[in-house]
């Protein structure tokens, strides 16, 4: 009997709970909605001047250093820029890419002479902030890969402007034998 008892008043009290907290019924703001709290009167406020972001301090120091120039950086380097660069770019970097057959303006070639000579920190202001017709890629490509990035577009520059004199000799007896 005493079971039954604690049983029905245990259901009793879950019942009565239930609904006491309804949550879905509450006072709060929503976004762009306009608020009295604020002296502004917006919900939505600006960080204050001076914020910085938890994640910002790493993504200053992975973009303080270039790494080292290996296989492995050059490989992510092709990887990322046939992701992000290759469709305005195209795969040679002569900015005649997929979009580009498609109607959209040129990018400039990467084998221009201007960026070709372009510091390494100009193509990394450029791929996070963009330029032109460019919009910026912070937020889409991470630091460490900005840098893999440029280490190819710069194997690419190299691949299209190297001198004849400093190939291999097999390589040079190659190309006599194409181009007389």
């Amino acid at each position: 009997m005493t079971r039954l008892r604690l049983l029905c008043l245990g259901l009793t009290a879950t019942l009565l709970c239930a609904g006491c907290d309804d949550m879905s019924r509450q006072r709060k703001a929503k976004d762009q909605a306009p608020s009295a709290f604020f002296p502004d009167g917006k919900v939505d406020q600006a960080p204050p001047p001076g914020t910085v972001s938890r994640e910002q301090a790493a993504r200053d120091a992975a973009l303080a250093q270039r790494p080292p120039l290996d296989a492995a950086l050059l490989a992510r380097g092709a990887e990322r820029y046939r992701i992000y660069c290759a469709p305005c770019h195209g795969l040679a970097g002569d900015g005649h890419g997929l979009v580009v057959a498609r109607g959209f303006p040129a990018p400039p070639a990467f084998t221009e002479e201007r960026l070709r000579q372009a510091p390494d920190r100009h193509v990394l202001e450029v791929i996070a902030n963009g330029y032109g017709q460019m919009y910026g890629y912070a937020a889409r490509v991470q630091p460490a890969d900005r840098w893999a990035i440029v280490a190819h577009i710069r194997a690419l520059q190299l691949s299209q402007h190297a001198p004849v004199a400093e190939l291999p000799a097999a390589q040079r007896d190659a190309l006599r034998e194409v181009a007389p």
